[in-house]
C-alpha cells in the first residue's frame, strides 16, 4: 500500500486528484480498502489513484462525489486529467510510464517505443496507419520521442529490455533506419542508460511466445503489468497476474544472451544493415 508521503499537486492534474482523493479519503475516516469496496474495485487501485499512477475515469470520479460527499469535485476534474495526445487504451499505461522507478518489458516483434528512433517509429505507425495523413504520423512519433525523455533523465526509471532477435532481424522502415535503430539501443547501453538482452533464435521455445509484457514497479504504489495487441490494451494491477508475469520475464532474462553478448550482437546486427550488402 501508498505510504503517506506527500504529493505534489503542481506535478500534475493527476497528482493533484490523487491528494485531493486521499484527503477526502482520510476525512470520511476510511481506508484505501473500505473505499475500494464501496466502488467494488481494490484497495490497492485506491492507492494507485492517489499515487497518480492511474488515471480517474469519469464512473469512478461519479461513484467517488456520491461516497465521499464531495458533491461534483472528481466529476468536474478529472476531465483535465483525462486529455492525452495518446490511443485510450495506452495513455494510462504512459502515464504510469512516467512515474515508475522500474521498467521492464519483452518485446518479439519490434523495439519497444522508449528505445525506438524517429525513423523507426514513423516506419512503425505508417505501418499501422497506410492511410493516415502525415500530420497525423509525424504527431504520433512527436509524442513517441517524447516519452523517450525520460531516458535522458539520470533520475530517470531503471529500463530492462528483452529484445526478440525477430525484432532485430525485421527490417522496419529499411537498412538504413534499422542500423540508426539499433546504434540508438547501442549508445543507450554505453551510456548506462538502459540493460538490454537479446532472446535469440536458437533458445527455441519460449514462456512469452504468445505477446509482450511491460511491468511497471514504482516508489509508493503496487506494481502494474501491461500487455498490449494491436489496437487495444490492457493495465492490470491484479497481484497474482503481475508475480506471474514476472515469473515469465524472470525465465526469459535467463533464456536471453547476458547484456555484453547481446550489445555485441546488436552491434553487428547494426553494422551488417550498414553495409551495401547484406550477409
Amino acid at each position: 500500500m501508498p505510504g503517506s508521503r506527500d504529493l505534489d499537486p503542481s506535478s500534475s492534474p493527476r497528482a493533484l486528484l490523487g491528494a485531493e482523493l486521499r484527503h477526502a479519503r482520510e476525512k470520511a475516516g476510511l481506508s484505501q480498502e473500505e473505499l475500494g469496496q464501496r466502488l467494488f474495485v481494490s484497495g490497492s487501485f485506491i492507492g494507485q489513484l492517489e499515487a497518480g499512477t492511474r488515471r480517474m475515469q469519469r464512473e469512478y470520479a461519479r461513484l467517488l462525489d456520491e461516497v465521499l460527499g464531495t458533491a461534483d469535485f472528481f466529476q468536474r476534474n478529472c476531465g483535465a486529467a483525462a486529455k492525452s495526445k495518446y490511443p485510450e487504451h495506452f495513455v494510462e499505461a504512459v502515464e504510469a510510464e512516467a512515474e515508475a522507478t522500474e521498467i521492464r518489458q519483452y518485446s518479439p516483434l519490434l523495439i519497444p517505443g522508449l528505445l525506438q528512433t524517429p525513423a523507426y517509429a514513423r516506419a512503425v505507425f505508417r505501418a499501422y496507419r497506410p492511410t493516415a495523413e502525415e500530420e497525423v504520423i509525424e504527431e504520433l512519433v512527436s509524442a513517441r520521442v517524447e516519452r523517450a525523455r525520460i531516458l535522458a533523465d539520470p533520475a530517470g526509471p531503471l529500463v530492462w529490455a528483452v529484445l526478440d532477435e525477430a525484432a532485430l532481424r525485421r527490417q522496419t522502415g529499411g537498412r538504413q533506419v534499422m542500423a540508426e535503430a539499433l546504434g540508438h539501443i547501442a549508445a543507450l547501453v554505453r551510456r548506462n542508460r538502459v540493460i538490454v538482452q537479446v532472446l535469440t533464435f536458437d533458445a527455441g521455445a519460449h514462456a512469452s511466445m504468445e505477446g509482450s509484457m511491460k511491468l511497471m514497479d514504482f516508489e509508493d504504489a503496487p506494481p502494474l503489468l501491461y500487455m498490449e495487441t494491436v489496437g487495444t490494451g490492457r493495465l492490470e494491477d491484479d497481484p497474482a497476474s503481475v508475480r506471474y508475469q514476472r515469473r515469465i520475464f524472470e525465465y526469459l532474462t535467463a533464456c536471453s544472451l547476458a547484456p555484453d553478448p547481446s550489445l555485441v550482437l546488436i552491434e553487428d546486427i547494426a553494422q551488417d544493415y550498414g553495409h551495401a550488402e547484406h550477409p
